[in-house]
């Protein structure tokens, strides 16, 4: 019953988590319409909505079942370039989440490359901002997302399809994934999609090959949300997702997975 009653009030705490979000989306974009026509931007002298990126991140829903929106324009390219930065001498073969520890493992699932970034360079400017922008578009306080990662693909990679909710009782304990960020910081590839291949019954091009599903293709800036729990608050599992192989080229990518809380 106590569980019944705890997926009730977080399914509609996200009901109107999202209604809220969507609804002051259409409200910034109507009012960026009334003030270009008018050729007075205010919040270019304001501190909050330059890191915001008011007024250049455009939403578009991909899909209501599972959830997902692409920010386009969610980084911009000095952001990209910081991040691949950083990230470049400190990459490692990435790993997965083991079912049965919740620890993370090698697999084949997953031939990137990657890295997290640490607690101390949360603390600079440009990170605060990225990771203030996140929460204020995923209606997701700071606290609750995890460190961020960022991952390389290089020719022949890829992620196969799987969900980022958890499923071992270790980090289910600590917290269930809720959404995740997922930003793109390069475009010169060919391939490497994102593929949601439960999202309606198109179909498009994964790496090349015709899929199921829904592609969202690399663009460096834009940001993909999608959310891992339904509006019941169970998990959602429509909400798996792959990394299609990369073709051509190098693919640049970092993701932010959010909480319900972190314990």
């Amino acid at each position: 019953m106590a569980i019944g009653a705890t997926k009730m009030v977080l399914g509609l705490l996200t009901f109107v988590t999202v209604g809220m979000l969507i609804g002051a989306l259409f409200q910034l974009a109507f009012i960026r319409h009334l003030e270009e026509s008018s050729g007075f931007l205010p919040w270019e002298r304001d501190e909050d909505a330059r890191m915001l990126r008011i007024g250049f991140v455009k939403p578009e829903i991909i899909s209501w079942s599972p959830r997902i929106i692409v920010f386009h324009n969610f980084l911009s390219p000095e952001e990209c370039d910081y991040l691949i930065a950083i990230a470049r001498p400190r990459l490692r073969v990435s790993t997965v989440v083991d079912t049965k520890t919740g620890k993370g493992i090698k697999s084949d699932v997953r031939t990137s490359s990657g890295m997290f970034l640490n607690h101390e360079e949360k603390k600079y400017p440009m990170i605060q901002a990225i990771e203030k922008r996140i929460s204020v578009y995923s209606q997701v306080p700071a606290e609750n997302g995890e460190l961020m990662q960022i991952l390389r693909y290089e020719k022949g990679e890829f992620y196969k399809p799987h969900h980022d909710y958890f499923s071992d009782e270790f980090n289910i304990k600590r917290g269930q994934r809720i959404a995740t960020m997922l930003m793109y910081l390069s475009d010169d590839l060919q391939g490497g999609e994102t593929n949601f291949p439960l999202a309606g019954d198109m179909e498009c091009s994964c790496g090349g090959k015709m899929v199921k599903g829904v592609c969202v293709k690399p663009k460096k800036g834009d940001a993909i949300l999608f959310w891992s729990m339904g509006l019941d608050g169970s998990v959602d599992p429509k909400s798996i997702h792959g990394g299609c192989e990369v073709s051509g080229g190098v693919k640049w990518s970092a993701t932010k997975w959010m909480r319900e809380r972190i314990a």
